[in-house]
């Protein structure tokens, strides 16, 4: 153990601590840009710098370890000026427009500078541009970098990816997609990751609000929206809402509030993929010699992605199975608009609320308009679009009544609402597998051994005398380990899920942005809560579902299944 002493207070820390950790310890709070703990601690934006007694330098508290008999003074003349001093030159290579800015009110750069009382800035101002493809899903504007190397560090260090990368050199070093390639050639997933860490608003999700104001505000449109499972976890956080007033009530009453037509739940496709997804698990599982293993889920588009990119020749190995959000899209434009509206399907216009940014990708893929009417599903928002939207049309959800979802297609299962959370995908279908092989449901929370944070989990189990080896992976570093394992042999599994999103979806790249918080952990403990509360626990007993296979579908696995819930995956290297 280590005594310092910070700001006249007295701390004991164990050896190796850094100042800011020990300062934290005391209640003491130091201003940080670029750190992220454990992944970015290089002292690049020196707004964390400290003075340290006896010493003539100022020292950067993120990176600095504590000493014995250290004092320690983190706002000092000398280091308040100094800190002043870093932030306005940061300004004075930034584009400083904040009312124009996605990340208003939620940047961190922007808070510090109004925490520091910066309301000058007294350097010529010269900020970076650059040309980005616009229709790109994920959009990065060089005028808004400060150059903390967060994105380079989350994408590297727990995406694995390497997208983003330091380019250039002395006054013109900035940060640029890797190998000077453009963002579209890259192997980017997606993920969004890069945005939810990124401090102000150099990273961002395209911004498709409009299109949707548009469609709501055309007569010829029959505006269908449905809303991811995750999103409800999450969407009160970026409009300030306590927890017991964000419900997925007031959720579905607020989409109808924007001027939505209509208003179902994810959920509802979340347990029709089940259906359909336990069913091939079951036909790989009863005809092994056929088959090639493991077989992988197919729900999240930023593993697609990186499947396609990072190995190809383990593409055959997806579920077919289109993601909940395409499903839906494909139904709501057959079966919901001829056989429930009795309305030209060219009228529906569909709308999806999601937690991520890679489904923004997904829903422009040619393979993924099987209704025959272009795009199965026409927008993708993130929850921060949606949060946007209410507040630019003076929305305040948290006076709106509650509302139940529509039907027939906003039924569903506490089964369907685990999939935002890691390990919730295998659970589901698992539950379904079991009534499918046993003709009887097990205790809903038979297969909880899949839940929780780690890394990779395993699961060794047996249906109706056929074992099954599963493992859960969420966080592409994470997913590569596991890659690399199976392809060496050194592991075997049958089933596997994966998530792009450390967390899964609830901490996908589309959810509102807490700085210096993961929040994966309590949203994810939202959707369990859910499900236990929910009297539906099983995919297989959803009476929409049932309804929707009985009166257009005829069976899992049929061929209008196929047709329509399906997919191929060859069509392209990474779309």
């Amino acid at each position: 153990m280590v005594n310092v002493t910070i700001d006249h207070k007295t701390v004991q820390v164990p050896e190796g601590t850094t100042i800011l950790k020990a300062a934290a310890a005391v209640g003491i709070e130091i201003p940080t840009l670029c750190f992220l703990k454990d992944l970015n601690e290089i002292g690049a934006c020196r707004i964390c710098c400290v003075e340290i007694e006896g010493k003539e330098t100022l020292a950067a508290s993120c990176n600095t370890k504590v000493e014995e008999g250290m004092v320690v003074y983190t706002s000092s003349l000398k280091a308040h000026y100094a800190r002043r001093m870093n932030l306005q030159i940061i300004l004075s290579q930034h584009d400083f427009r904040c009312a124009a800015c996605q990340r208003n009110g939620t940047c961190s750069l922007q808070k510090i500078c109004a925490d520091m009382n910066i309301n000058d800035v007294p350097f010529h101002q010269d900020y970076e541009k650059n040309e980005w493809d616009m229709s790109f899903p994920l959009i990065r504007d060089a005028g808004k970098c400060i150059k903390c190397m967060r994105c380079v560090q989350i994408c590297d260090k727990v995406q694995s990816l390497n997208v983003w990368d330091i380019v250039n050199t002395g006054k013109r070093t900035s940060v640029g997609v890797s190998n000077m390639k453009k963002i579209a050639e890259s192997d980017c997933s997606i993920c969004g990751q890069c945005i939810t860490h990124c401090p102000t608003g150099a990273l961002r999700e395209r911004d498709d609000v409009r299109r949707v104001l548009d469609a709501v505000h055309d007569p010829d449109k029959i505006v269908v929206v449905q809303i991811a499972p995750a999103v409800r976890a999450a969407w009160g956080e970026g409009l300030g809402m306590p927890q017991e007033l964000a419900t997925e009530k007031r959720m579905a009453a607020a989409a109808r509030a924007l001027g939505a037509d209509y208003v179902f739940d994810t959920n509802f496709s979340a347990d029709l993929t089940i259906m359909e997804e336990a069913g091939e698990l079951i036909e790989h599982l009863t005809h092994r010699e056929e088959y090639s293993w493991p077989m992988f889920t197919s729900c999240c588009p930023g593993w697609v992605r990186f499947i396609k990119s990072q190995y190809p020749d383990m593409v055959k190995q997806l579920s077919t199975a289109k993601s909940p959000q395409q499903m839906f899209g494909a139904v709501a434009k057959t079966y919901f608009a001829t056989k429930v509206l009795a309305e030209d399907p060219e009228k529906i216009f569909c709308v999806s609320i999601m937690p991520c940014t890679a489904k923004k990708a997904e829903c422009a893929l040619p393979a993924m308009d099987d209704a025959g009417t272009g795009r199965d599903v026409d927008v993708v928002l993130t929850t921060r679009e949606f949060d946007r939207m209410l507040r630019s049309e003076l929305i305040s959800p948290a006076s709106l009544p509650e509302e139940e979802f529509d039907s027939p297609l906003g039924t569903a299962s506490g089964a369907g609402v685990i999939f935002g959370a890691t390990g919730g995908v295998m659970e589901a279908a698992l539950r379904t597998a079991y009534y499918v092989l046993k003709r009887e449901n097990p205790k809903p929370d038979l297969f909880r051994i899949v839940r929780g944070l780690d890394g990779i989990k395993e699961a060794s189990l047996e249906i109706a005398g056929i074992p099954i080896k599963a493992a859960v992976v969420h966080g592409l570093g994470n997913t590569r380990k596991l890659m690399e394992k199976i392809q060496s042999g050194e592991a075997e599994y049958d089933f596997v899920e994966v998530m792009a999103c450390p967390g899964g979806c609830v901490g996908g790249g589309g959810q509102p942005i807490t700085e210096g918080r993961e929040m994966a952990q309590e949203r994810g403990e939202k959707l369990y809560a859910l499900d236990k509360n929910n009297p539906l626990r099983f995919s297989h007993e959803n009476p929409s579902v049932i309804a929707l296979y009985d009166q257009y579908l005829g069976s899992p696995l049929s061929h209008m299944a196929h047709e329509l819930l399906h997919t191929d995956h060859f069509w392209s290297r990474l779309n």
